[in-house]
Formats: C-alpha cells, sequence, structure tokens
C-alpha cells in the first residue's frame, strides 16, 4: 500500500512540474500553476529576487478579485478571517497584496503556502452569499460541540512529501475507535475534492495505519456534483452531506 502511493504521490510531482509555465516580465518572473480558482483561471504568482533571498507574490490579484465580486473585507469579522487565514500559512499581507519571503532552502514550502493560502482566501467569496449567516466551518464546529465529539482544531502535520498539511478538525483515536481526520468542505467541487485527497494521501502514510480521513460538504442549498462524492470515495475519504447525514456519523464520531 505505502508503494502505491508513493506512486501517486510522484504522479503528483510530475504534473505539477509539467503544468507550471515561467514568463520573464520585467524583474519579476510570473509563475502560472495548474491550480485553478473559483473562475476556473490558472493561479498565476510572481518572484522577484532580494538580496540573497526572494520575494512572491499575488500582486493583488486575491483580493482585488474579491472586493470587485462583491465580497468586502471592511468587517472586523471578515478582517479577523483573513488575518487568520494568513497566519496559517505563514503569509503577510502587504496593502492589497499577498507575499512570502523565501531562500533557496525553503522555496518549495514558501510557494506551496502562499498558493495554499490563495486558494483559502479565494473561498471566502462565498461569505459574500446573503443567505449565509454562519461560516460552515462554525457550523460543523458548534455541532460537533452539541454532538459531544472531543475534537482539536486546525491541526498540522508534517505530509510524506515535506509539506505541512492542515486539517480541520482531529477526533483522537479512543478504545472505540480509531484516530479520524476531518476536512470540512464549503463549496464543494472537483477542485475541492481533489486538493482534500492529495492532502490526505500525503498524510496518510505518516498517521497510524487504521486512521480515518473524512470530508463534512456543504450540501445546504446546493447540489453536490456526483464526481465530488466518488473522487473522495476512491481513496477512503468518508464523505459526509452535512445537512443530510449529519446525524447518520454522530455516533461514529463521538466514539
Amino acid at each position: 500500500m505505502i508503494q502505491d502511493v508513493k506512486q501517486l504521490i510522484d504522479k503528483h510531482y510530475n504534473w505539477l512540474k509539467d503544468r507550471t509555465v515561467l514568463k520573464a516580465l520585467g524583474e519579476y518572473c510570473e509563475i502560472t500553476t495548474p491550480y485553478i480558482d473559483r473562475h476556473n483561471d490558472y493561479i498565476q504568482i510572481y518572484l522577484k529576487r532580494e538580496g540573497n533571498g526572494f520575494i512572491l507574490t499575488d500582486d493583488s490579484y486575491t483580493i482585488d478579485d474579491l472586493i470587485q465580486s462583491g465580497c468586502s473585507l471592511d468587517s472586523p469579522r471578515r478582517k479577523q478571517i483573513l488575518q487568520t487565514t494568513l497566519n496559517g500559512f505563514g503569509v503577510q499581507l502587504e496593502k492589497d497584496a499577498l507575499i512570502v519571503k523565501a531562500n533557496i532552502d525553503n522555496f518549495p514550502l514558501k510557494k506551496h503556502n502562499l498558493i495554499q493560502a490563495i486558494l483559502a482566501v479565494n473561498d471566502m467569496f462565498y461569505l459574500a452569499t446573503a443567505n449565509i449567516k454562519s461560516l460552515f466551518y462554525e457550523d460543523v464546529r458548534n455541532w460537533l460541540d452539541i454532538s459531544d465529539v472531543r475534537y482539536s482544531e486546525r491541526i498540522t502535520f508534517m505530509g510524506h512529501s515535506g509539506y505541512p498539511r492542515t486539517f480541520d478538525f482531529l477526533i483522537s483515536k479512543s478504545k472505540n475507535a480509531p484516530e479520524r481526520i476531518i476536512k470540512t468542505i464549503n463549496n464543494p467541487n472537483r477542485g475541492s475534492a481533489d486538493r482534500f485527497v492529495i492532502e490526505w494521501l500525503d498524510t496518510k502514510d505518516t498517521r497510524p495505519d487504521n486512521s480515518r480521513a473524512y470530508a463534512i460538504i456543504n450540501d445546504f442549498d446546493r447540489n453536490v456534483p456526483g464526481g465530488v462524492i466518488e473522487a473522495l470515495e476512491n481513496y477512503n475519504i468518508k464523505p459526509i452531506l452535512f445537512n443530510k447525514q449529519r446525524l447518520e456519523v454522530r455516533e461514529e464520531l463521538a466514539a
């Protein structure tokens, strides 16, 4: 099984390398990544030398796009969410630009963290929807509380690749159940499912053999594409439609 996972990770590395495009733009190098945003556009970042290191930035695109799409970041709550998200990836905010500073040794990690921060901030667009009264993450956390589920929040594990992988909730093993790792998916699409699959594959062989992964999916007022469920199940990740199925797994998570 471990050898199969290693082969999958190697394929992911090759996919990432083959689909990364570089372009010189004056003192910057434009890096087009294979990751896509909610517009299905490839995410682009920009690199510039600074002394013995580098600066990597999104050139303000992510936040400018949120504002133009109607997701104002003026409220204290949204500012707090933004800052907490960036802190989790070690990314700085300068005016509206997302920035990391890197050197030759930590460049892969810093680049990875910037892209993950862009994807996470990009998802804040869904806070602009008028009928969302609270964050989906908070809804899940509140439900775990009232269901007497013991958990830790925002747990980071070092993946097999050497990159940190952050999950929303960790339910420790008990005498009745193994370790359970949970990721919430607010915007269910093939891209968000694929990201979780990659994170889980990279982490799985660093966790106990019987650890289980769960994806709690926001299915309020939306249809979840069948491909999302299939992609998760193909890698033994259990999908839970929060609106329709959460009661079915309450005892399983509380065990």
